[in-house]
């Protein structure tokens, strides 16, 4: 049985991205093999949404060089997730291992009630 290549660039394309939610966090981790945290970006847009995305660059190229086989071509990805409105998405951690970007968004306390405000009532 030959092993089956899977080319990495769409394995890049399809990156896989799990969201677990637990009492203290909403925690995302991302399989990325071969990529550098430089080519990863996650960034929150409009205060509510999670963009995780990443472009893995073309190796460079010599005159002489001569491929045989490209299989790791460039390949990019984009992944946005709606988040609820109890992450803090102003305390927003990400770090990347051997592969593996992990973000981690504290959740608000849900114990916590929300502060009471009494308003004169002016007339």
């Amino acid at each position: 049985d030959a092993p089956q290549l899977v080319s990495d660039a769409s394995a890049f394309a399809n990156t896989s991205i799990d969201w677990k939610e637990t009492p203290e966090a909403h925690n995302f981790k991302a399989d990325l093999p071969g990529a550098k945290k430089e080519e990863v970006k996650v960034e929150v847009e409009e205060g509510r949404v999670l963009q995780i995305s990443g472009e893995r660059s073309k190796e460079e190229e010599e005159k002489n060089d001569k491929w045989h086989r490209v299989e790791r071509s460039s390949g990019k990805f984009l992944r946005r997730f709606r988040l609820p409105e109890n992450a803090k998405v102003d305390q927003v951690k990400a770090s990347m291992e051997n592969g593996v970007l992990t973000v981690t968004m504290p959740k608000e306390d849900a114990k916590k009630k929300p502060e009471m405000k009494s308003i004169e009532i002016s007339g």
